[in-house]
C-alpha cells in the first residue's frame, strides 16, 4: 500500500521541528483540493502517513509547512512579513511507487528538501 510521509528538521536550533502544521493539497487544474492536515510530533514527523490507502493516487500535490507560526511560537523574532512564512513544495506522485518521503530542513531564512526514502 502506498504512502506519503514527511519529516521536518529545524536547522536554526538543531532539533526536530515539532508542532508544525502541515496541509496537503492535490493540484486540480488551476485549483487546490485539501486532502489532509497534520501536525508534526516531538520527532518532527507525523504520527501517521500524510497520504495513504485509497487517497494515495498519482498526481501533482502541494504540501504547505507553516514554518512562520512554528518560529513565532519558539519566540524567534521574524520580520513582518516573514521571509518564509508558509513553505510550499509542489511535487508529483506516481502511485506505482509505494512510498514517497518528503523531508524539510528549515530555518527562518532558508529551506531544503529532497525525495527521501
Amino acid at each position: 500500500m502506498g504512502r506519503l510521509t514527511t519529516h521536518v528538521l529545524d536547522a536554526a536550533h538543531g532539533c526536530p521541528g515539532r508542532d508544525i502544521k502541515i496541509e496537503l493539497y492535490r493540484v486540480e487544474g488551476a485549483g487546490l483540493e485539501l486532502v489532509a492536515t497534520a501536525t508534526t510530533n516531538d520527532d518532527g514527523r507525523c504520527d501517521a502517513p500524510v497520504l495513504q490507502g485509497a487517497d494515495y493516487q498519482s498526481g501533482v500535490y502541494q504540501i504547505h509547512f507553516h514554518a512562520g507560526d512554528y518560529y513565532r511560537a519558539r519566540g524567534v523574532k521574524l520580520a513582518e512579513p516573514a521571509f518564509l512564512d508558509v513553505v510550499v513544495l509542489r511535487f508529483g506522485i506516481s502511485a506505482e511507487q509505494d512510498h514517497y518521503h518528503v523531508p524539510l530542513l528549515i530555518s527562518p531564512y532558508s529551506y531544503s528538501t529532497y525525495r527521501g526514502s
